[in-house]
């Protein structure tokens, strides 16, 4: 199907981005502009925001109970960005809608940002935040069963490269990775995918930007040939959480994300991969408030309540 109208109505109002050198204090600005007001934000039992004393230093957490209960299954979430962006801020409506419909107790992870932050420093505080909750199960109300991890564009990549180094350092209470439209090759060889040359332009992500979007990362010292940064590149997936993998049709990121899925299957990872039409780049953030693409919350409730 084509682009979808609303996010094609959205898309065609957006000023052509600004010559020169990406400013990441500027487009952070404009990022938190976006925000809704408090009044407006969907409601939950309890919304606090707490600081993780962890391994990796102090982590700000934002803990979203969806209702009173004795005790929740517990889901890490981590915000996209490309790596110098995002903010507890700019997706509280993310993880109130994640709360909402999985029932989940959702722990929004404000890890640190590059450039500011040299590799590995975001990364540390997303597993030890993962970690911490573990730990601080009883306080937290975890019923010691579901421990998921999520995360949307490099959140994902973040919560790929999460469920890796778990698996590797034994920790193995995670029971799942909800990956939305992840980051896992920061390889931007056109030639690698085809939706890099097929998506490259006219979807708001551009594959012209991938490089210097994440140039902050990997000018911090993020090697995109090191698996804990391009995920994909790990040789051996097995023993790894099921993971749910949602795909844009338009997105460049498209075919890593499905690769990375039909990966985890042959090495006997349960994986599903969701491919949403008319969709691009950035949908679960930006356009989740259209009905076809708020389903998104409630296909990861499905998968998380299969085990």
């Amino acid at each position: 199907m084509p682009l979808h109208p609303e996010i094609a109505k959205v898309l065609a109002t957006l000023p052509a981005p600004p010559e020169g050198p990406l400013d990441p204090v500027a487009l952070r600005a404009a990022d938190e502009a976006q925000v809704a007001p408090p009044e407006e934000r969907l409601p939950l039992h309890a919304v606090e925001d707490l600081t993780a004393r962890t391994a990796a230093g102090e982590v700000p957490v934002r803990i979203y109970t969806p209702a009173e209960a004795d005790s929740h299954g517990l889901l890490v979430y981590f915000h996209g960005g490309a790596f110098f962006l995002g903010s507890l801020e700019t997706h509280d409506h993310v993880a109130r809608s994640l709360a909402e419909e999985t029932g989940l107790k959702v722990v929004s992870a404000g890890y640190r940002l590059a450039p500011e932050h040299a590799f590995p420093a975001g990364l540390d505080d997303a597993y030890a935040v993962v970690r911490w909750a573990a730990e601080e199960g009883a306080g937290l109300g975890w019923d010691g069963e579901t421990l998921a991890v999520a995360g949307d564009s490099s959140g994902g990549t973040f919560a790929a490269a999460v469920a890796a180094k778990a698996h590797d350092d034994g920790f193995h209470r995670i029971t799942h990775q909800l990956l939305y439209y992840p980051s896992l090759d920061l390889d931007f060889d056109v030639d690698r995918y085809a939706s890099l040359r097929e998506n490259a332009v006219g979807y708001g992500l551009e594959t012209a930007g991938l490089k210097p979007f994440n140039a902050f990362y990997t000018d911090s010292g993020a090697d995109p040939a090191d698996p804990l940064v391009s995920p994909i590149k790990r040789a051996d997936l097995t023993g790894l959480p099921p993971a749910l993998i949602v795909t844009g049709e338009y997105d460049p990121l498209r075919d890593e994300g499905e690769l990375y899925g039909r990966r985890l299957r042959e090495a006997g990872v349960e994986a599903t991969v969701s491919r949403y039409e008319g969709a691009g780049h950035g949908f679960v953030q930006h356009f989740s408030w259209i009905p076809e693409y708020h389903r998104v919350f409630a296909e990861t409730r499905d998968f998380l309540a299969r085990r």
